[in-house]
């Protein structure tokens, strides 16, 4: 072919726009677009497709579930773990300091009151005894002294006034006269300190016979020993505060459960209301308990406020023992014969209108649902407040309406109605079905 009748006059369109996207690059930002592109049509085709199945089977109405109003008894609990602990408890120590020479008793014991559970080493104060008799006798010896001398005197000044009688005054002289009185009064008085030296001796005497007594330990009750904290041989130092060397409980068939209240739960605690428990060691049994003290005073642990309740306990089997953890259940209110509906009902809001029906139930697209009101905290975690009014609702020919109510007391599952439009039988709705449900 001759070129002079070639008709190309130059690179097509095609190889025009490859060759610019060489020059530019945009070779690869195109593959890389394609490549991006595909699945995104892909996942958008497939979403497209279930939406249409789904339509197929559909009425176009939302599907809730909903439970009846029912009639029955309202039971409300207030839940609080503490220790189990004898309800007296006594930590048995000496007084004196010395080396224990016998222990009498060990833990699991049975003591009765009076009952020597410890002797402390005697010597010393058995000298100290020795000691102060013989201070006494001294003392009462002295007395025996002064009172002659009381006597002596007494005779010599009674001699000196009949003199001075017979003689019409001129003898005995009168400095010799105040000296006789004064002797006399000398040992008056001398014969008094000499008395009040044997009291005090014999208070002495005393007080080292009473530390001998305080040197046998006895049990201040009739119990069991908790604890025995020391041996044969143990060096006691009693200083400032007695050292404990038995712990004991007075009667293990009676005990005590303590525990703490949350300060939300405290209001609804009172003196007198009956309880449930159980402990680890017995899983499967369920103690019974009473309330008989709510302390005023509040404690922090952890950064929660709660306050002090104890619980009196049968214990008559033993089978409890000081120092069990314990999880009760206290009875705070029992309702019989009332109006319930579930507490799902309180919290349900009916989905947005503006949603079409294939939407509300898809869990794909649900982030594009316009969220329910805002609702508070305590809303959302389904609190209930006795006495407030508000709007539930139930089903109608398919369709959500609503019912004013009355709230009254929860106990976290079910909640009484007091008041309102409300009756029993009536559906109340709880939740919007999703998907096939």
């Amino acid at each position: 072919m001759n070129k002079d009748n070639d008709t190309s006059t130059g690179p097509g369109p095609d190889a025009r726009l490859q060759e610019l996207l060489s020059r530019s690059g945009g070779t690869g930002r195109l593959a890389r677009l394609r490549r991006w592109l595909l699945p995104v049509l892909m996942f958008i085709v497939a979403i497209a497709a279930w939406l249409a199945l789904r339509g197929d089977g559909n009425t176009g109405q939302p599907r809730y579930h909903t439970e009846p109003a029912r009639i029955g008894n309202l039971v409300v609990r207030v839940s609080a773990t503490g220790n189990l602990q004898p309800t007296n408890q006594v930590d048995v120590g000496s007084e004196l300091s010395g080396i224990v020479d016998a222990v009498n008793v060990d833990e699991n014991d049975h003591v009765k009151k009076g009952q020597v559970l410890a002797v402390l080493d005697l010597s010393k104060l058995q000298d100290a005894v020795s000691r102060s008799r013989a201070n006494l006798e001294a003392a009462q010896a002295q007395v025996q002294q002064t009172g002659a001398t009381v006597a002596e005197t007494r005779a010599n000044l009674a001699r000196f006034k009949r003199v001075a009688e017979l003689s019409g005054g001129k003898v005995p002289s009168q400095t010799e006269m105040e000296s006789a009185e004064a002797n006399a009064k000398r040992a008056a008085a001398n014969a008094a300190s000499a008395r009040a030296s044997v009291a005090q001796a014999r208070a002495a005497l005393q007080s080292d016979q009473t530390n001998i007594e305080k040197a046998h330990i006895r049990s201040p009750i009739d119990g069991v020993v908790l604890t025995r904290q020391v041996e044969p041989g143990q060096t006691v130092a009693a200083s400032f505060q007695a050292p404990v060397m038995f712990t004991l409980a007075e009667d293990l068939a009676k005990m005590e459960l303590q525990v703490d209240v949350d300060e939300a739960d405290v209001g609804q605690v009172q003196v007198g209301q009956k309880a449930t428990f159980s402990v680890d060691a017995w899983p499967d049994r369920q103690y019974s308990a009473v309330i008989t003290e709510v302390g005023y005073g509040s404690q922090v642990k952890e950064g929660v406020v709660s306050y002090p309740a104890k619980l009196q306990v049968d214990n008559s089997d033993l089978s409890l023992r000081p120092g069990m953890t314990a999880t009760a259940e206290i009875t705070t209110l029992t309702r019989d014969n009332v109006l319930l509906v579930p507490n799902a009902s309180l919290r349900f809001v009916p989905p947005s209108t503006t949603v079409p029906p294939q939407q509300q139930g898809g869990s794909v697209l649900r982030a594009l649902i316009p969220r329910p009101p805002h609702r508070s905290r305590q809303q959302e975690a389904g609190a209930v407040t006795t006495g407030s009014r508000q709007q539930i609702w139930v089903l109608r020919d398919g369709r959500p309406a609503p019912v004013e109510i009355v709230k009254g007391p929860s106990n976290g599952k079910v909640t009484e109605i007091t008041g309102g439009d409300l009756k029993a039988g009536m559906e109340v709705i709880t939740e919007t079905l999703v998907g096939d449900q």
